[in-house]
């Protein structure tokens, strides 16, 4: 569910019309929902309201300032995966006690600041990394609580770039040498094993390869309990999938998410960590385009919008499907004609959709795509020195612009010139 609804023929951004916040920020741009971030967050911290729990909101999927204050509000805990991140949470006001720190290359200087600052747990990828914790925290005096990522080798049945729990991926170690890295962990100074970490992937569409992932963890945990390890806390990671299609059958709920958490690892006694990001915001999110051309081609038509692959790049790089709406509500009965809808930049690659039925637009008309909110202005870039695209956070019947549009004057002169040009 999100909070963006057709009203009398125009969509709507909660309480506000998408095309006046189109009109005072111009296009494109993107454009979030209180309610629907506030919603999806809820419905994870009650699925787990059986037992203790931190919901870690992953940054990496949205990670402006606004975003990350309003889940703070509710209670949330961060997962970050750099010191550009760490820093980000830490200036939205959350506590160190609340964001764990994963990651497969944490530096040196990543991990002081991290222990200086204050953090819940690193999540440990290998075992340099183990090692590297270790010598950090003992040169500043403290001790680090760790968990160790195992990679489970289940297949999330999701896409390849986006699978992290096969032995293949680059993530964790491999849940069979486990319990040796976690002897290492314990006899190293400046380190205090609290628990297992794992995640498998994102935006998966079924339960079933959660369920074989946390009962190996289960396994797992009593045989650490066995070896003397005292095991805590479980971080299960994130991964649940949002359908990005309104003709696709929709992904498990969080609440089934909490059952299938509860029947597996729930007997061990142990707080519970998840990760959700794409959950919480992909469709808290809209991206607004406006219509640039309606091209004819030989054999097709085109709708070249102002938007483009640097401001959302997954159709790009994944193949991903995002559905696509006119702003004015389509007449009820209108006839659809294919288009292959595409931006600006000077690439065959900047394409969103081949062939897609949409209702007649014309030159000036808004669009919005939706679940446009994870992993769409974090991703983008400014090639063809296309300015990064404002950000927008509507609650209830106000707006506010929470990034704004570079100029290009901000942007040229961000260059430095050699002196002997």
């Amino acid at each position: 569910m999100d909070h963006f609804l057709y009203r009398d023929g125009r969509l709507f951004a909660e309480d506000v019309p998408v095309h006046e916040i189109a009109v005072a920020v111009g296009t494109p741009f993107y454009l979030y929902s209180t309610a629907t971030l506030v919603r999806h967050f809820r419905l994870f911290d009650e699925a787990l309201s059986w037992g203790p729990h931190l919901v870690c909101y992953a940054m990496k999927a949205a990670s402006n300032q606004a975003i990350l204050k309003t889940l703070a509000a509710e209670g949330a805990g961060m997962d970050v995966v750099s010191g550009g991140e760490y820093a980000r949470a830490r200036a939205a006001g959350v506590p160190g006690e609340r964001i764990v720190f994963s990651g497969v290359g944490k530096t040196a200087e990543e991990i002081r600041a991290a222990l200086e600052g204050g953090l819940r747990q690193f999540n440990v990828e290998s075992e340099p990394e183990l090692r590297v914790i270790s010598q950090v925290a003992t040169s500043l005096g403290v001790t680090a609580p760790i968990t160790v990522r195992v990679n489970p080798d289940v297949d999330a049945k999701t896409h390849a770039k986006i699978a992290t729990g096969k032995s293949e991926n680059k993530f964790g170690i491999p849940i069979a040498r486990a319990r040796d890295v976690y002897a290492e962990a314990a006899r190293l100074p400046g380190i205090k094993v609290v628990g297992i970490d794992v995640h498998i992937g994102s935006q998966l569409t079924q339960l079933e390869p959660f369920e074989l992932a946390y009962t190996r963890v289960a396994e797992l945990t009593e045989a650490l309990r066995a070896d003397g390890h005292e095991i805590t806390r479980l971080d299960l990671g994130g991964g649940l999938g949002i359908p990005y299609a309104r003709s696709n059958e929709a992904p498990p709920l969080p609440t089934d998410y909490g059952a299938l958490i509860r029947r597996t690892v729930g007997h061990l006694g142990c707080e519970i960590e998840i990760e959700p990001g794409r959950l919480i915001v992909g469709n808290a999110g809209l991206l607004v385009s406006r219509v640039i051309y309606v091209k004819q081609g030989e054999g097709r038509d085109f709708l070249i919008l102002d938007g483009a692959m640097n401001d959302l790049i997954r159709p790009a790089m994944y193949e991903a499907h995002h559905d696509i709406v006119p702003v004015i509500e389509p007449a009820p009965g209108q006839e659809l004609a294919p288009y292959d809808i595409v931006g600006p930049v000077c690439e065959s690659g900047d394409t969103f959709a081949k062939g897609r039925p949409m209702p007649p637009l014309a030159a000036g008309d808004l669009v919005a795509f939706r679940s446009a909110g994870a992993y769409g202005a974090v991703m983008a870039s400014e090639y063809n020195t296309r300015p990064l695209v404002p950000e927008v956070l509507v609650r209830g019947d106000q707006f506010s612009v929470i990034r704004k549009r570079p100029t290009f004057d901000d942007m040229i002169n961000r260059d430095t010139i050699p002196e002997w040009l």
